[in-house]
């Protein structure tokens, strides 16, 4: 009995067919489900590549525009063939553009990917570096060091980075400090932040009080974000801590999928909830800190990106990491772009673009019944 039985599990015994028919093969659903997913996994890809195409036409069209009014061919010559090239169309292409364009991808990408793993370790679709606070304690930090005077005697133009990077630390170490009184539980983490924000909010305000006029003006400069203070050993820097990030992340995609199924069932699948929580939210702050420490406040590319990413990819985090940086990235350069256009000769500071871009995208999202927010 039990050969018969596991005879007919294997398929080697079938019924006889009758007249006029042939027997049906064996059904084997895996395939299909295997199939389904592969096709989707593949179609996912495919997304994923066209999204990098559109990044790298976006990045062309930013070094091509520009406020000096290059032509074109004579853009190209300066990035192919720099020794026949004008010098100084070869000095504005090279050590203006390609920096302000580098950086733009840099930041972007940190950006996305601080933003989505803000809100795949907290579950808030609303929440990203701008809104938890870590974006402003940067901008007191840049605020006071302008506002003082200070510098570094070995790098003085690394003082007001540094100032808003050691601020972006204390913040994400006093968001994470409160939440460890509580577990780490997402819900005091998420109120952590929104009082992290008012008061580093508050603070730049005293701070522009106290400021001159001729001081004001440096501090707002800042605060809009803007590339144009970018060079190659600031995007070094950007870029170093940006790969460190993504290094950091990828041991925990697994996991970072199954948080998105909640707290209790990540758990039982093994997940070490809290620990994980602890881990990413180092690495989004590493990640913050390193973008807006150099360009300033940039808000809404670590909230929308993030969205962008899901709706084309899903939750898979092995595809939504890729994803969710080149759809930053891509927001900053094409804000970047923008910002060149609007008044020719001039660069509008990017901050005040990538809010003008986002804001309308945010209420897309809220009030769209075709796509869920979260």
């Amino acid at each position: 009995m039990t050969d018969l039985r596991g005879a007919l599990e294997r398929g080697a015994l079938k019924a006889p067919a009758r007249a006029g028919h042939r027997p049906r093969p064996a059904a084997r659903p895996s395939q299909g489900v295997h199939g389904t997913y592969h096709a989707r996994t593949a179609r996912r890809f495919a997304v994923l590549g066209m999204a990098f195409a559109a990044l790298l036409a976006a990045v062309t069209g930013d070094i091509l525009v520009g406020p000096a009014f290059l032509a074109v061919g004579d853009v190209l010559g300066a990035l192919f063939r720099p020794a026949l090239a004008d010098p100084t169309v070869t000095a504005i292409v090279q050590v203006i553009r390609l920096p302000m364009t580098a950086m733009a991808v840099v930041v972007g990408a940190s950006l996305g990917l601080a933003g989505t793993h803000m809100q795949t370790i907290l579950g808030n679709p609303l929440a990203s570096p701008y809104t938890l606070g870590f974006s402003a304690a940067a901008g007191f930090g840049a605020a006071a060091a302008i506002l003082t005077g200070v510098s570094l005697p070995f790098w003085p133009g690394l003082t007001v980075p540094l100032a808003a990077f050691v601020m972006a630390a204390l913040a994400a170490a006093l968001v994470y400090g409160f939440s460890r009184l509580r577990a780490m539980s997402a819900e005091v983490m998420v109120l952590a932040g929104i009082a992290t924000l008012f008061l580093f909010q508050s603070l730049q305000s005293m701070v522009q009080y106290l400021a001159s006029p001729e001081v004001l003006q440096q501090i707002v400069f800042w605060l809009f974000g803007s590339l144009l203070k970018a060079n190659w050993t600031t995007v070094a820097i950007a870029g170093a801590l940006l790969g460190l990030g993504i290094l950091a992340l990828l041991p925990d995609l697994w996991r970072l999928t199954a948080l998105r199924l909640g707290d209790d069932r990540a758990a039982a699948l093994g997940v070490r909830v809290q620990s994980l929580r602890i881990r990413v939210f180092v690495v989004v702050a590493l990640l913050t800190a390193g973008a807006v420490s150099f360009v300033g406040t940039i808000g809404f590319v670590g909230l929308v990106a993030p969205h962008i990413a899901r709706m084309l990819v899903g939750e898979d985090q092995r595809i939504l990491l890729p994803m969710a940086a080149t759809v930053g990235a891509f927001i900053m350069v094409s804000a970047s772009i923008v910002s060149k256009l609007i008044s020719p000769g001039t660069v509008v500071p990017i901050g005040i673009v990538t809010a003008v871009i986002g804001v309308p995208f945010l209420f897309y999202l809220i009030i769209n019944k075709k796509r869920r927010l979260w």
